[in-house]
C-alpha cells in the first residue's frame, strides 16, 4: 500500500497545488494534505484546511491534516537547504510514521524524502503548468483571479457600494465600474419595485430590502472578483427614517452578507434632474442629509467623489485597484 503525503502553506491554496495534490492522489492509495501554518502567520488555518477539503470532496483517499509550528523552533524558507530538510524530515516523521512517499514542487523535497528513508516523487518543478505563486495572489489577487480555486475566490471577493440620494448618477456609475470591470451589478432595488419616490409603505421598503438581499447573494454566487452595488441596506434604512420615523428591523445576516470594502457617496451639488418619479430637489436634499445621518448611525466609513463624472470615474477605478493590492 502507498501511503503518500503532499505538504505547503497553501496561503493561498491555488490551482498549481490542486494540480499537484490531484497528480499525488494518482500515484497512492491514500494521501495526506499537510497544511503547515506557523504561529507568524495571519491567513486562518481553518481556511486553509477547508479550501482543500471542499476542493477534493469528492476524492475519499485524500486526507487534511493541519500542521502548527513555531518558526523559531521549524524555521521555513523557500531556498533548498538540506539543514532546514533535516529539520522538516524529523517533524514529518514524527506525525506521519507510516507515509512511503512525497510529492512536492519544490527541490528541496528530495532532501525531506531522504532523510526520511521514503521515495520522492516530484511534480512540474518548473512550474511550468499552473505558473503562478501565491506571493503573486496575494500581492494582486485579481490579475491572478484565474488561479484560484472557486472554494478560495469568495475569500478574495471584493464589493464595492455606490451611495447617494436620488439623481446623483449612481446607476451611470455603478454600470460603467461593472463593465469595466466586468463585475457581478447589484441594481438598484427601489426603482423596480416603488416606482414612485412619493408612494410607498414600510413594507414596500422592506421588499426592496429583501430583493436587495437576495441579488447580493446571486452576485456572490457568480464568484466574480468584484461586486459593484447601486445602493444598499443602509440607503433603504434612510429612506425608512426619512418617510416615517424609524428603521426597518431587518436580519442582521443581511448587513453581513451587503458589508462593503469600499462605499463611495455622490454628492448632492450633482445637477438635478426630475423625471417624474422622484422627489422633489429640496426633499431629495433633506434625503441627502439623512442619507449622511443614518451612514453615521451605522458608522459606515465612506469617501466622497466629484460631481463631474469622468473624475469620480476615475477616482473610483483607482481606489478599487488599490483593494486588490
Amino acid at each position: 500500500m502507498i501511503k503518500a503525503f503532499v505538504f505547503g502553506k497553501f496561503m493561498p491554496f491555488h490551482k498549481g497545488h490542486q494540480a499537484m495534490i490531484a497528480f499525488a492522489a494518482m500515484h497512492c492509495d491514500e494521501l495526506i494534505v499537510v497544511p503547515c501554518v506557523s504561529d507568524r502567520e495571519s491567513l486562518p488555518e481553518i481556511l486553509r484546511k477547508a479550501w482543500i477539503e471542499e476542493t477534493f470532496a469528492a476524492n475519499t483517499k485524500i486526507k487534511v491534516s493541519l500542521l502548527n509550528y513555531m518558526e523559531d523552533e521549524l524555521p521555513n524558507s523557500s531556498i533548498s537547504s538540506e539543514a532546514l530538510s533535516k529539520l522538516w524530515a524529523e517533524k514529518f516523521k514524527s506525525i506521519l510514521p507510516d507515509v512511503n512517499l512525497l510529492i512536492t514542487s519544490e527541490p528541496y523535497g528530495e532532501f525531506v524524502a531522504n532523510y526520511m528513508g521514503i521515495k520522492h516523487l516530484p511534480f512540474d518543478l518548473s512550474r511550468t503548468e499552473v505558473p503562478v505563486s501565491a506571493t503573486k495572489i496575494r500581492n494582486n489577487p485579481y490579475e491572478n483571479w484565474d488561479f484560484l480555486p472557486d472554494a478560495v475566490k469568495p475569500y478574495y471577493q471584493r464589493k464595492v457600494v455606490i451611495l447617494g440620494t436620488e439623481s446623483t448618477g449612481k446607476t451611470s456609475l455603478a454600470e460603467y465600474l461593472s463593465t469595466y470591470f466586468n463585475a457581478a451589478l447589484v441594481r438598484e432595488m427601489g426603482r423596480e419595485l416603488i416606482p414612485d419616490s412619493e408612494k410607498f409603505e414600510p413594507e414596500d421598503l422592506e421588499r426592496v430590502a429583501a430583493a436587495h438581499q437576495r441579488e447580493t447573494e446571486l452576485a456572490i454566487q457568480s464568484l466574480k472578483p468584484l461586486i459593484v452595488m447601486d445602493t444598499d441596506i443602509h440607503i433603504t434604512q434612510s429612506y425608512a427614517f426619512y418617510k416615517f420615523g424609524k428603521y426597518l428591523n431587518l436580519p442582521e445576516a443581511w448587513y453581513q452578507t451587503q458589508k462593503a470594502d469600499l462605499y463611495l457617496y455622490l454628492p448632492v451639488e450633482t445637477p438635478y434632474v426630475q423625471d417624474g418619479t422622484r422627489l422633489s430637489k429640496n426633499e431629495r436634499d433633506e434625503l441627502d442629509q439623512c442619507h449622511i445621518d443614518t451612514l453615521k448611525k451605522f458608522e459606515l466609513p465612506y469617501e466622497r467623489l466629484d460631481i463631474d463624472f469622468n473624475l469620480r470615474a476615475e477616482c473610483s477605478v483607482k481606489r478599487i485597484l488599490e483593494m486588490f493590492n
